[in-house]
């Protein structure tokens, strides 16, 4: 397989690109030189990504078999977007080469146990040549939005034939299942009603809303409750119940579900596809037309999935109606169980709501 290498472009170079990136009073010509040399840079984390792909997959299933790993490589809008959000105007408080989590894996164990075992047997304990650089637990200690997961990010590292990827940074997203739906449920009420819950830019009450649900999820899994929810399992119940009702969450959700059609069958018949680049449209959704494309890629053309996605990033950037991903997963199946938000199969996380509805 032929991998992007890092060359030809310095990491001055990179964060140059970012800062170009990051002020929006540069020129089109330069911001589209700044993309270039931003989708490379982004492309250069492959072959890391790769290689902490198959152990964390290796890992998770040593662990649990019935655990899901995929991985991806973060999209140029949420890239620039959080370059703005740390750049305002002034000097960059962090570089675009030392941002962690452009290349990302993820495992999704079956539940918090398992999760904590993965990650305290094969990282925190474990025999990685890679440089660990940080380690962020939000499962014992929750961000204040509700995030719940353990983040562990390295500095790959080879001594043999792939020293010029020496240095990149790779991001292991370890998660229950349950705190996978509530993360995933944002992302789709997200998109469907162009808000950023994810990044703290969202309707109030939707906010208060998940934040609530994950202190409701933190209790089933007897883990730290979010900050400055309450402690009393009543009171927080019964401001779930009032939260929804004011949204119509789970109408809304179910709607979103019954509006998205199962993407070709042909998909599903070929056990070489690894790499997948997903296209939602949601003003398709409201003309009732169909609104998701997958595109399907061999293992041996990452290159050519990687060049397609940089393209319909580039086509539809500012866009909030459209939003594009490129990830990887060892079959059609379990795709859809670890982006569920792009296929809008809600119909677990909407289980474990209406039960907690039922309570008080």
């Amino acid at each position: 397989m032929n991998w992007t290498k890092p060359k030809g472009h310095s990491k001055e170079k990179v964060n140059s690109a970012g800062e170009i990136l990051a002020d929006e009073h540069n020129s089109l010509a330069e911001k589209d030189e700044a993309i270039e040399i931003l989708s490379n840079w982004r492309a250069c984390h492959s072959y890391p990504l790769h290689v902490f792909k198959i152990r964390l997959k290796r890992a998770s299933k040593n662990v649990d078999k019935t655990s899901l790993t995929a991985q991806r490589l973060k999209r140029v809008p949420s890239i620039i977007k959080k370059l703005k959000r740390r750049y305002h105007g002034k000097p960059a408080t962090m570089k675009l080469s030392q941002m962690q989590d452009i290349a990302g894996c993820r495992a999704i164990m079956s539940d918090v146990s398992l999760a904590r075992k993965l990650f305290e047997k094969h990282y925190l304990k474990g025999d990685l040549k890679h440089k660990r650089v940080g380690i962020k637990n939000y499962i014992d200690n929750p961000k204040d939005d509700g995030y719940r997961s353990i983040h562990a990010i390295y500095k790959f590292f080879s001594d043999k034939g792939k020293k010029e990827y020496n240095g990149l940074l790779v991001e292991i997203q370890i998660r229950s299942k349950l705190q996978h739906l509530w993360a995933t449920a944002i992302e789709t009420v997200d998109f469907f009603t162009r808000q950023a819950i994810k990044s703290n830019e969202g309707q109030e009450e939707w906010m208060d809303f998940f934040k609530l649900l994950s202190s409701a999820f933190a209790g089933i899994e007897k883990c730290p409750i979010v900050p400055n929810t309450p402690t009393n399992k009543k009171e927080l119940y019964s401001m779930i119940k009032e939260k929804e009702r004011e949204l119509n969450v789970i109408a809304k959700m179910k709607g979103w579900a019954e509006g998205i059609r199962v993407f070709e069958e042909a998909s599903k018949s070929s056990v070489n596809l690894q790499y997948f680049l997903l296209e939602l449209d949601v003003r398709a959704i409201e003309q009732n037309r169909s609104q998701i494309n997958v595109t399907a890629y061999t293992k041996d053309s990452e290159q050519l999935a990687i060049a397609d996605y940089l393209l319909s990033e580039k086509q539809n950037l500012g866009k909030k109606e459209h939003d594009v991903v490129l990830v990887g997963a060892d079959n059609v199946s379990e795709l859809k169980k670890a982006y569920p938000n792009y296929f809008v199969d809600s119909t677990e996380f909407l289980i474990v709501l209406e039960k907690i509805l039922k309570k008080y």
